[in-house]
């Protein structure tokens, strides 16, 4: 005992400890965002960038540090998180849907994929005007936008992790005469869901770029408006302050979907090696 107690203590002066597994990616992702956030600090304060149009971020913090108690930014937040979660809620939906049946027919997978191709490369923020002329300048637009730039990752995951299926599994089901509720939900959709969460995960991202878009470029009522008024009344550091929320709150959304599919998904290989 005396000499493991020895060796510790010989190894605790000469500093010889080993940093947690778990800890040592945290520390590197908060190493990096401190560097950047010292650079952009530096570039500002040696007068590299005129602080006039970007000023340094102890003060974009500090603004941001004060609109934190303020009713207006939660109230900016909820707004954006309604047409996100209401746009990713349509493409789900649809997307899902329309996925799984384009990949269980042929038929309608060729049909349909043509359409897919052509729609999906359009730059969404180019639908702004028919959804003004379809909506006007509200919510409603807003979903519109973020549901139809969701879609198209969800849709496709959801067809391609149907087709992905083994027909030897299907043909097994068959055989056994499982009823095809039953082989919809033992069989189809644990061999889709790993495709279907991470096309939800992507088009989470999609859909919040697209609503603080909508409401940066058409004035609904949201983060984007207030970032828009910012600019126009001539405060920098408060319009940088809340482009770091609109930020923080895609990669909380982010996390979040990631321990939700990583929790949903534990029995997939994929993920018991992640979690290994």
């Amino acid at each position: 005992m005396v000499g493991i107690v020895s060796t510790a203590a010989r190894a605790s002066a000469q500093g010889d400890f080993s940093i947690p597994p778990w800890l040592l990616p945290l520390l590197q992702r908060l190493a990096g965002v401190a560097g950047i956030l010292a650079l952009l600090e530096l570039i500002t304060r040696t007068g590299i960038v005129n602080p006039r149009y970007f000023p340094p971020m102890s003060t974009v913090f500090a603004r941001l540090a004060e609109e934190a108690v303020s009713a207006r930014l939660w109230s900016d937040v909820l707004l954006t998180l309604q047409g996100w979660a209401a746009g990713l809620g349509i493409a789900t939906l649809v997307g899902v849907l329309l996925g799984m049946v384009a990949g269980l027919w042929d038929p309608v997978f060729h049909g349909l994929r043509p359409i897919v191709e052509f729609l999906r490369p359009v730059p969404s923020v180019a639908l702004i005007p028919l959804a003004i002329l379809m909506f006007g300048a509200g919510m409603e637009s807003k979903i519109f936008m973020a549901a139809f730039a969701a879609t198209w990752p969800i849709l496709i995951q959801s067809m391609y992790g149907v087709r992905d299926l083994d027909p030897v599994q299907m043909e097994t089901a068959r055989s056994y005469r499982i009823p095809g509720p039953m082989r919809f939900r033992r069989v189809l959709l644990p061999s889709a869901l790993p495709y279907i969460a991470t096309g939800m995960r992507v088009s989470s991202a999609t859909a919040l770029a697209l609503a603080v878009s909508t409401e940066l470029i058409i004035g609904a009522p949201g983060l984007g408006q207030t970032i828009n008024i910012a600019r126009a009344s001539g405060a920098p550091d408060l319009m940088y302050a809340l482009i770091v929320v609109a930020g923080l709150l895609g990669w909380l959304l982010n996390i979040v979907f990631v321990r939700v599919e990583g929790s949903l998904l534990r029995w997939h290989p994929t993920y018991r090696e992640v979690a290994q």
